[in-house]
């Protein structure tokens, strides 16, 4: 049976609109992308509730941090290159230095932006959100996470970073899988530890069964929640694994694979081996031949574990 495929923008702009119909509270705001980021369906359900900032990223920032001191809970949606690139310094000043309620969705992240090119595709996003104090990140592997994840984003006090992609993605599991700051188990095994978040947990699944008719017994790990990470998980991966493998569409420095070499070094020192954009910028292409560009399919997956994996 194939996985039911959806954008992820899609679910989350019919869960604003969910969101807005329980709560008044709630605004959000976009910066003239509202038909790509799905806002549009909140826009035309809560007008008044809407604001559009046009390209002026870093003022629609700082308006949040206003609307959230009097009371609001704020979503915003951007491009992530754009919402965590161009606006940083507001987000660290005005948002994270005072732990206010702004949830940042930012879509079209990663290489898997396709024909918009190397300006377009965030590959670093995820480590600037990591080093500012108070943010919460998530990066949905699907359609009902991003739900979850927008939801939990909803009644959890403080600011949260959510990344999505821009194309279509498979269903990877069922309603009420998602855990906020806990892994989710996709695969029980005893040899190897694959940890992947987003697009590349539908690829690290083609991995694990392909390995599991070598003979390689994979626990494969959906790593959500890029902050708080959950360390328990990681740390029983290392002790009770040869190998943990760490795949996201991003940089390979800075984000999930980072986060990962921290707690096992700390605690439990094992290999960390790293699939991911290797400090490279992106390029124009169709997505399916970026991934294959960048290694980042199922296939590099299997080849990275074969080729790391202790006799």
């Amino acid at each position: 049976m194939t996985a039911e495929q959806l954008y992820q923008r899609d679910v989350y702009g019919q869960t604003l609109v969910k969101l807005g119909a329980e709560d008044e509270g709630i605004v959000v705001l976009d910066a003239d992308l509202s038909s790509s980021t799905r806002t549009n369906l909140f826009a035309k359900k809560f007008p008044g509730r809407f604001f559009n900032f046009g390209v002026a990223e870093q003022n629609m920032m700082a308006v949040s941090a206003g609307l959230a001191s009097c009371g609001k809970t704020v979503f915003l949606s951007t491009f992530a290159v754009f919402a965590a690139g161009r606006a940083w310094d507001q987000i660290r000043v005005s948002i994270g230095y005072n732990n206010f309620n702004v949830k940042i969705v930012a879509t079209h992240a990663g290489i898997t932006v396709g024909p918009d090119g190397a300006s377009h595709q965030a590959l670093e996003d995820i480590a600037l959100m990591r080093v500012i104090p108070n943010m919460k990140i998530i990066v949905p592997a699907d359609g009902p996470q991003t739900a979850e994840a927008v939801m939990t984003a909803a009644r959890t006090s403080g600011p949260f970073y959510i990344r999505l992609g821009r194309a279509k993605v498979p269903t990877i599991g069922n309603p009420g899988d998602f855990e906020f700051g806990k892994a989710q188990m996709i695969r029980e095994g005893g040899d190897v530890t694959i940890i992947a978040c987003g697009i590349m947990v539908s690829e690290a699944i083609k991995a694990a069964e392909n390995l599991a008719g070598k003979g390689i017994s994979v626990r494969l790990m959906n790593m959500h929640t890029i902050w708080p990470l959950d360390e328990d998980a990681i740390i029983k991966a290392a002790r009770e694994t040869k190998l943990i493998l760490v795949c996201e569409e991003h940089n390979v420095f800075g984000g999930l694979a980072s986060g990962v070499d921290e707690v096992v070094s700390l605690n439990y020192p094992r290999k960390v081996v790293r699939v991911g954009v290797r400090n490279r910028f992106g390029q124009s292409g169709d997505p399916a031949d970026l991934l294959k560009e960048y290694s980042l399919t199922g296939a590099d997956i299997e080849k990275a574990v074969l080729s790391n994996f202790p006799e």
